[in-house]
């Protein structure tokens, strides 16, 4: 009974905190994200005052709220827009990877961590966080630009990537041999695959199937269909986000539209939880012995990240304010990165990994939103400042009289 209060109390403090943080945010209009995550670094592991009851359900709710974003960022585009977007955007994946994973895959090396690390950081700088990105574009009101199928295009390469990377890492961290390898990476792409075609051939069928007048009964039928295909996909080694995201694809027409509404407070609530629950276990005093590592690190992938989204979103023909709005878009790190990280912390192959990873990512999931917000408009007023200085430079006194002045105009 005690712990059942312990817990109440707990949990409805978080929630009540996550919203007077959210009114905060709100007030001088920028993302809370940044502040979710320092509430949960203050009441985590080494912070102020950690918790204790609450914190199995946090992650639990944590887990939900990742799939949420995701199932609603594929509620908004159908099966078409995904394979039309991954025919035209995979050179943007190519170009991704070789941005973002090499400068990880260096910076192992130089640390003297060997090669098996070398691929698991390179994991951890490569893939941006589906989950901020997705909270990001809802909080901006940008899920309509013309810039933001780019964005998701990227993302879902990279999501679908994972069902590829995440075998071989665990399969390098074990020692397993080629065969066993490849058995674990056929599994993965094969499920995969099959949820694709599932998605992009038979979406009319499932809306069909999932489509009711009552809110209750529509509610329940997509909230559940979607935990266990997440669920059936994580079990398979395919990333439960994956799974997710093409249940969003494959429903269409109504039944998007009445989902989108009932579910998203839901997604807003436990969304809210993952950012929390990823904060409760970063550990303060990790931070600052690799912090100086994770500084440079960030520093040089926040900048790959811009420079993928600008020539991905200038390959679409989108216009440069939107290329920068691309591009800072990009730049957080969350989810995917953890759970590579985790993988490489629990098969012990090198203790410092997960400290320089965790401070890696929360420097770019707070900086993210950040970027995503003032990339644009801080680039726009440096490229007019450009122009005009050199319209400056290059203007001499015979140009300038090549302009009647009113006077002389008069004259005539």
């Amino acid at each position: 009974m005690h712990s059942s209060a312990t817990f109440l109390i707990e949990f409805g403090a978080i929630i009540l905190g996550l919203g007077l943080l959210g009114r905060f945010a709100g007030r001088f209009q920028f993302s809370p994200i940044p502040l979710y995550l320092l509430a949960g670094l203050a009441f985590g592991e080494g912070g102020l005052l950690p918790l204790g009851t609450s914190e199995e359900f946090v992650a639990i709710g944590a887990e939900i709220g990742v799939i949420l974003l995701l199932l609603m960022l594929g509620l908004e585009y159908t099966a078409t827009d995904l394979v039309s977007n991954l025919k035209t955007q995979y050179p943007a994946g190519l170009v991704d990877a070789a941005l973002n994973a090499l400068p990880g895959a260096a910076m192992a090396l130089l640390l003297g961590w060997g090669p098996v690390a070398a691929v698991v950081l390179a994991g951890v700088t490569w893939i941006s966080s589906s989950g901020v990105i997705a909270k990001v574009l809802g909080d901006l009101g940008r899920l309509g630009n013309r810039e933001t199928p780019v964005i998701l295009s990227i993302l879902v390469l990279e999501d679908l990537s994972m069902a590829v990377y995440l075998p071989i890492i665990t399969a390098l961290l074990a020692g397993a041999g080629l065969a066993a390898g490849s058995a674990t990476l056929a599994i993965a792409l094969g499920v995969a695959g099959l949820v694709l075609v599932v998605a992009v051939r038979y979406g009319r069928h499932l809306s069909r199937f999932v489509s009711s007048d009552d809110p209750e009964k529509l509610l329940l039928v997509v909230l559940g269909l979607t935990l266990l295909v997440a669920g059936v996909a994580q079990q398979l080694q395919v990333s439960a986000a994956v799974g997710a995201f093409l249940v969003g694809i494959a429903l269409s027409g109504e039944v998007a539209e009445g989902a989108h509404g009932l579910l998203s407070p839901l997604r807003d609530l436990f969304a809210a939880v993952f950012f929390v629950f990823f904060g409760l276990h970063t550990d303060p005093a990790s931070i600052p012995p690799v912090l100086l590592p994770a500084l440079a690190l960030a520093l040089v992938t926040a900048g790959t990240k811009i420079a993928t989204g600008y020539w991905a979103a200038k390959r679409a023909g989108i216009s440069a304010k939107g290329r920068w709005r691309a591009g800072g878009t990009l730049v957080a790190r969350g989810e995917f990165s953890i759970v590579i990280a985790g993988l490489a912390v629990t098969s012990g192959i090198e203790p410092r990994l997960g400290p320089l990873a965790t401070a890696y990512v929360l420097i770019l999931v707070i900086v993210g939103p950040l970027t995503a917000r003032f990339t644009e408009p801080v680039a726009t007023r440096l490229t007019s400042r450009s122009r005009r200085s050199t319209t400056t430079v290059t203007e001499t006194p015979q140009d300038r009289n090549l302009v009647p002045s009113p006077d002389a105009s008069a004259e005539k």
